[in-house]
C-alpha cells in the first residue's frame, strides 16, 4: 500500500510534541531578542540542528522521563496567543501534505499561561489556527483540552470551566493525560465528571505507564469514551473483552510506545492483537516532532513489523473515522469518502 497516498485519520496529536523545529528555532531568537526569561534558560541552543535534537529523543531513548524532558523547550515559546496559533495552523499544513483527511489535536491550556494569557485565550488561539488549517487545507478538525494528573484536581476543573464556552466552536473533548503511574485518575474524578455534565466527549491516557487497573478506572469511573494508548489492556482479558463490547477506541502510538518504554518494542506492540480480538484500535503519531515519525511512517512501520494486512490498515482507519468528535453528518460524509478512496 502506499502509505503516504492512502487518506489518514488521526486521534491521538499533542500540539507541544509536534512543533516544527524550524519555527521553535524563530521563535527562540524572536524571545532572545526581546529579553525573555524563558528564552534565556536555551543560551547553548545557537543552531537550527541544536534545537531540533533538544526536540526530538535519540533512537535509543533509555525512558519516559528523558522523552518527557523533550517538551521544555517547545512549551517554552508557546506562551503567547500568536505563537499558539501560528504552530496549529502549521500542524494542520503538516498532516494535510500527508494526506491526513481528519485530525484531533490536544493540548493543556494550564501549561501555557507562564506570561499572562489565560487558559480560555490560548484555547482560542489553538483553535483560530486549525480553523484557518481546515479553510485552506480542507482538514476537518477537533481540539481536546487536556487536564494534567500532576495538576490538583480543583485546578483541571477550573480549567473545563475556563474553556466551556468553547464547546461546540471547534473544542470537543476533554482529555486526561500525564504521569499515570503517580497520579492515579480517580483523583480526576471531579473534573471528568464535570465536563460530562456539561457535554464533552472525555478520553483518558491510561494502560501506558500504569496497568490495566487505570483503563478500569478510566472507563468505569471517568467515564472515558477513549483510551489514550491502552497498550496494557491486554494484561486484563476480562476488561479487553468488556472494552472490545463496547467499542471503546484506543488511540494506540506505536513508535512512542516504544520509545517511552510502554512496550520493550515494536515487534510486542498489542496493536494486530487488539484488532483481532475485535477491539476499536487505531494507529497515531503521539507526538510528530518528539517522535520523530508521521502517519504515513506509523503505518509502514507497523505493517513491516506486526505484519498488518490491507484490510486491518484499512480497519484502522475506519476505526479512528468512526470514533472521531465530529457531528454527525461531518461524520457520516468523511466515512463515504474513506469508503470511496479506500475500496471499501
Amino acid at each position: 500500500m502506499d502509505f503516504h497516498a492512502m487518506p489518514k485519520v488521526e486521534l491521538h496529536l499533542h500540539l507541544d510534541g509536534s512543533v516544527r523545529p524550524a519555527t521553535v528555532w524563530e521563535l527562540l531568537q524572536e524571545r532572545r531578542r526581546a529579553g525573555s526569561a524563558a528564552a534565556g534558560g536555551y543560551a547553548g541552543l545557537d543552531t537550527l540542528e541544536a534545537v531540533a535534537a533538544a526536540m526530538q529523543v535519540p533512537d535509543d531513548c533509555p525512558s519516559l522521563a528523558d522523552y518527557l524532558t523533550r517538551f521544555a523547550l517547545p512549551l517554552a515559546v508557546m506562551q503567547d496567543g500568536e505563537a499558539l496559533e501560528r504552530i496549529a495552523y502549521e500542524l494542520v499544513a503538516d498532516a494535510a501534505a500527508e494526506n491526513v483527511v481528519h485530525v484531533e489535536v490536544r493540548f493543556a491550556p494550564a501549561l501555557h499561561t507562564a506570561e499572562g494569557l489565560t487558559m480560555r485565550a490560548a484555547a482560542e488561539a489553538v483553535l483560530r489556527g486549525l480553523d484557518r488549517g481546515r479553510r485552506d487545507f480542507g482538514v476537518t478538525t477537533g481540539l481536546i483540552a487536556c487536564c494534567m494528573r500532576h495538576l490538583p484536581a480543583e485546578d483541571n476543573t477550573a480549567m473545563v470551566r475556563a474553556v466551556e464556552p468553547l464547546l461546540g466552536q471547534g473544542l470537543v473533548a476533554i482529555d486526561l493525560a500525564g504521569d499515570e503511574a503517580g497520579f492515579p485518575g480517580i483523583l480526576h474524578r471531579e473534573p471528568l465528571q464535570l465536563a460530562k455534565q456539561m457535554g464533552f466527549h472525555v478520553i483518558v491516557h491510561a494502560g501506558e505507564a500504569s496497568g490495566p487497573d487505570e483503563v478500569r478506572v478510566a472507563l468505569e469511573v471517568l467515564g472515558a469514551e477513549r483510551i489514550g494508548h491502552g497498550v496494557r489492556l491486554e494484561e486484563d482479558p476480562v476488561l479487553l473483552r468488556e472494552a472490545a463490547a463496547r467499542g471503546i477506541a484506543l488511540e494506540m502510538c506505536p513508535t512512542s510506545n516504544v520509545q517511552t518504554k510502554a512496550v520493550r518494542s515494536l515487534e510486542n506492540h498489542p496493536l494486530r492483537r487488539y484488532l483481532e480480538a475485535g477491539l476499536a484500535a487505531t494507529v497515531n503519531t503521539d507526538n510528530r516532532t518528539v517522535s520523530n515519525t508521521t502517519m504515513a511512517a506509523e503505518y509502514r512501520r507497523v505493517a513491516q513489523e506486526l505484519g498488518l494486512t490491507a484490510e486491518q490498515v484499512r480497519q484502522t482507519v475506519f476505526n479512528a473515522a468512526a470514533h472521531a468528535f465530529l457531528p454527525a453528518a461531518e461524520k457520516q460524509a468523511l466515512l463515504d469518502r474513506l469508503a470511496r478512496d479506500l475500496g471499501r
